[in-house]
């Protein structure tokens, strides 16, 4: 109790209960002596009325408006929300919502974005690998797979080189649809080297009069986005299913908003499993590194949410729909946003 007592809100709940138990004790005091001595009821009814009212002003004003920012905070600490911290309805005080927007001021969420350690792999190996070594090192695979007659070596080296110069070269947080679909193109040329005619891909636009299938490929998302999902798909779905594996990316937009679903037939996954993993999509965690489903190649499917609420707010990301051996369903929704 001496623990909780260090806390306003304790101290301020503690003073409510006890304006409560006084106007409480003297309204039954009042109602006693009315009743003993047959006294006028007026007095006792204005007492009781006081308490109602009392009570009505303390839970309309205070209680309600203070679980409110209460319920914030532990949603804050928790990792669920993050721009709602800065706009809340109900600070403590002038001071405390003060203090609470100057530290969004000096919170650089820029570098929020690059926390997580599959991020900062990602950065030292686009500071550390020189570009052009890398280019003209597979330009001379290919060179020579073509001088001995390998053609399907000098077109996946090709296709390598292509993935690698979308991956490292280009360093901007947005790129347009169009680029991020060219190479999850690039990307599915390379998988069919390995898996063939097991693996199909199509993309789906579903567009109405008032953008077409252009506009949509202008929208604005961060980069390597799909590739984290897509692969994913192949390698948790598709690769460990007996038969033919098949992934749709379908696109469209409605309401100001883009929203991609990639969709895979492969193994899907348990209830208990999906329950996990939309939990900690739901929550902003900068760790990336959180489950099993995370931990297989490229940029962490959890990363990639955490970039989109980071850029564009808590309202956004990704979220999965799953049954176990049907297939998977990722839903990413974002802002429509154009050049």
């Amino acid at each position: 109790m001496k623990e909780k007592m260090k806390y306003l809100s304790c101290r301020l709940w503690l003073a409510a209960v006890l304006g409560d138990v006084l106007l409480g004790g003297l309204m039954a005091w009042v109602w006693a002596l009315s009743l003993e001595y047959s006294l006028r009821m007026i007095l006792a009814a204005f007492f009781t009325a006081a308490l109602l009212l009392y009570n009505w002003g303390v839970c309309r004003f205070v209680v309600l408006p203070y679980r409110e920012t209460e319920a914030v905070y532990e949603q804050f600490v928790k990792g669920y929300v993050l721009e709602d911290l800065f706009v809340m309805r109900y600070p403590f005080s002038p001071e405390s919502g003060r203090a609470i927007q100057k530290f969004n001021e000096l919170l650089d969420k820029g570098n929020l974005i690059h926390v997580s350690r599959k991020q900062a792999e990602y950065l030292a190996l686009q500071n550390q690998i020189n570009p052009h070594f890398l280019y003209n090192t597979l330009e001379g695979i290919r060179s020579e797979a073509l001088i001995a007659g390998l053609d399907s070596v000098a077109e996946m080296t090709e296709a390598l080189a292509a993935f690698f110069r979308y991956t490292i070269s280009q360093v901007e947080n947005l790129v347009t649809l169009e680029d991020e679909l060219a190479n999850i193109e690039t990307y599915y040329y390379i998988q069919q080297f390995r898996f063939g005619d097991r693996l199909a891909l199509n993309i789906v636009y579903d567009h109405d009069e008032d953008m077409n299938e252009l506009d949509i490929l202008r929208c604005r998302l961060p980069k390597l986005t799909l590739q984290p999902i897509v692969e994913n798909s192949i390698y948790h779905g598709i690769e460990r299913k007996i038969g033919r594996g098949h992934l749709v990316i379908r696109i469209g937009v409605s309401d100001q908003r883009l929203r991609i679903r990639v969709s895979d037939d492969g193994l899907g996954m348990s209830e208990e499993k999906l329950h996990r993993l939309n939990e900690t999509l739901r929550s902003l965690s900068l760790d990336a590194e959180t489950g099993n489903e995370t931990k297989k190649g490229g940029i962490a499917v959890v990363n990639v949410n955490n970039r989109i609420k980071l850029l564009f707010g808590e309202e956004y990301g990704i979220s999965v729909c799953s049954h176990e051996g049907t297939g998977t369903d990722v839903m990413i929704d974002l802002p429509v946003v154009r050049e």
